[in-house]
């Protein structure tokens, strides 16, 4: 989850979801509320850790912290050209990936239990509003605590609502680099700075760097915050519509997954700003189709698909045990 948290077009939620621990986790997060606090100001950390769920939480978060500095470094490196010390793999990952989205289409195509209307309608409209947002322009860059603020709250839709890429949201917002690649590198040198005893210029040479290195923890803080205030409200809701409309909500989740499609796209080259920073795509077709490297993409396309449907198969041999 964590892994597909930050690649852009990629949910954690999607992830989730494929892996049958979704519901689990909008219930679990549920649980994060004043009785949950009552109980841990009390003293009472036995029923505290049982009401929240503490260990498959503990488990999701730990997980999905430490593939940021891990799995997902080594995604970076299949996907960084050659010429920055990758593999230049970028395509032939998201194939993949590309790959991994129409599986889980089936995936959840299968979980639902009966086609009716609402269903046929969720899922139609869902994959407008996920293509919809998959291609529309990228906002202007803003640093404001409030709207990092904001920016918290939104992009937990990654983990809330399969289909949604928190990331790719970013990139909408206009924070994609701020939030995901400015001050994550920040907090992990802050906190290397910190193991090694600099406790007073964080790693870095002067006040000026030592500022900026302060302002950018705070931007993590509130991101935090804000990601937090996001995932309690998105889980009580999301708790609330799978309890009373199960099927509809796995239709319209699946048209979102859908939907993502667009931002997963292969084919695409990366647009950046005059600093080198990531604001969008610009998606195109494929010319020439009779080149090794083509049909390298396609079968990584195979292998994602694949990867649900193995996931299935093993599933249903075990329900039948």
């Amino acid at each position: 989850m964590g892994t597909a948290n930050k690649v852009p077009g990629i949910s954690g939620g999607m992830i989730a979801l494929v892996t049958g621990f979704y519901e689990e986790l909008i219930y679990s997060f549920q649980k994060v509320n004043l009785k949950a606090f009552n109980l841990l100001l009390n003293g009472r950390f036995r029923q505290f850790v049982q009401y929240i769920n503490l260990d498959f939480l503990f488990a999701i978060n730990f997980g999905s912290v430490s593939a940021f500095f891990s799995i997902s470094l080594l995604i970076d490196w299949f996907m960084r050209s050659r010429a920055e010390g990758g593999l230049g793999l970028e395509t032939e990952v998201w194939s993949y990936f590309f790959g991994l989205i129409i599986g889980s289409v089936i995936y959840v195509y299968y979980k639902i239990g009966k086609w009716t209307r609402p269903e046929i309608f969720g899922v139609l409209a869902g994959s407008a509003l996920g293509l919809y947002i998959s291609f529309i322009d990228p906002m202007a860059p803003n640093d404001s605590y409030w709207f990092i603020f904001l920016c918290g709250i939104i992009s937990v839709s990654g983990m809330t609502l399969p289909g949604f890429s928190g990331s790719f949201i970013l990139i909408i917002l206009g924070n994609y680099n701020l939030l995901l690649v400015d001050s994550v590198n920040n907090l992990f040198y802050t906190i290397l700075a910190l193991f090694q005893g600099d406790f007073q210029m964080l790693g870095t040479e002067t006040l000026a760097e030592r500022s900026e290195r302060i302002r950018m923890l705070a931007v993590v803080a509130v991101f935090a915050i804000g990601s937090v205030a996001g995932l309690v409200s998105f889980s009580k809701l999301m708790g609330y519509l799978l309890r009373r409309w199960h099927d509809i909500v796995l239709a319209w989740l699946m048209g979102f997954i859908i939907g993502s499609l667009g931002a997963a796209w292969p084919w695409k080259t990366r647009d950046v700003d005059v600093y080198g920073q990531l604001i969008g795509y610009t998606r195109y077709m494929p010319e020439h189709l009779d080149t090794p490297r083509f049909w390298l993409q396609i079968l990584s396309i195979i292998a994602g698909i694949l990867s649900i449907l193995v996931f299935i198969y093993f599933e249903k041999k075990n329900n039948r045990v």
